[in-house]
């Protein structure tokens, strides 16, 4: 199943809007998005096909760790993590 997975990590100085660009840039493989200019934090919504919410997690956490790097983004802790699934998000819509 698909999930969608967004993460969140804050930090000690503001990110800049072309830090995002690179770091959307290293989600886009993986149908993300990226966010937080102008902010002390910075984060990316990432799809990933799990079979439970914890191995989605895992997987994105991995691509997130990942897309950092290559983005050479500050290494922030994550402080909010939020996963909805395919179905989920379904049933959000049809209400």
């Amino acid at each position: 199943m698909e999930y969608s997975v967004s993460i969140y990590v804050e930090g000690d100085r503001e990110i800049q809007l072309e830090e995002v660009v690179q770091l959307a840039d290293a989600v886009a493989a993986h149908k993300g998005v990226a966010s937080g200019a102008g902010a002390y934090g910075y984060g990316a919504q990432v799809v990933v096909i799990a079979e439970s919410e914890l191995e989605a997690r895992e997987r994105a956490i991995e691509v997130f760790h990942e897309a950092v790097r290559t983005a050479k983004m500050p290494e922030w802790p994550i402080v909010n993590v939020e996963t909805i699934s395919e179905r989920e998000a379904f049933e959000l819509e049809d209400q």
